[in-house]
């Protein structure tokens, strides 16, 4: 029997310059950052629920710690991901990223009904502010 998952604990997302990341998460998007690193800077995303930003580059080799190894890890490219919002912070979201100078690249209206607006971050990362319903599992 295969044992229950409870969910993503953590997402990641690759990046050249960390002080600029630094200020896009925290400054842009309210983030408070719990872990800063030479290689990682970690955010509270929500109830148990983490942004790794990791130094592009720096994070290939594994890592001693004194729990044991981290396995190395890398990306190419740009990587992805959405926070939830409610409906109702659609439009504050909308105005708010247009004061920021953030531009709204895209937004997509769903078969289901949510709404979601996709913007960059400044290494050209996707990020995603998405409105239920959505997904089978992300209804409201």
């Amino acid at each position: 029997m295969r044992p229950k998952l409870d969910g993503i604990l953590e997402t990641a997302v690759y990046v050249d310059d960390m002080e600029t990341a630094h200020s896009f998460y925290s400054e842009i998007l309210g983030l408070r950052r719990m872990v800063a690193g030479e290689r990682l800077f970690a955010y509270d995303a929500g109830p148990a629920q983490t942004l790794l930003v990791f130094h592009r580059g720096h994070t290939g080799e594994d890592v001693e710690t004194p729990g044991g190894v981290v396995p190395g890890h890398d990306t190419s490219g740009h990587s992805h991901f959405a926070f939830r919002v409610g409906s109702d912070q659609l439009e504050p979201w909308r105005a708010y990223l247009g004061e920021m100078g953030v531009e709204i690249v895209s937004e997509v209206v769903w078969p289901a009904g949510g709404t979601s607006l996709y913007f960059n971050d400044p290494d050209g990362n996707v990020l995603e502010l998405a409105a239920a319903p959505l997904w089978p599992n992300y209804l409201s």
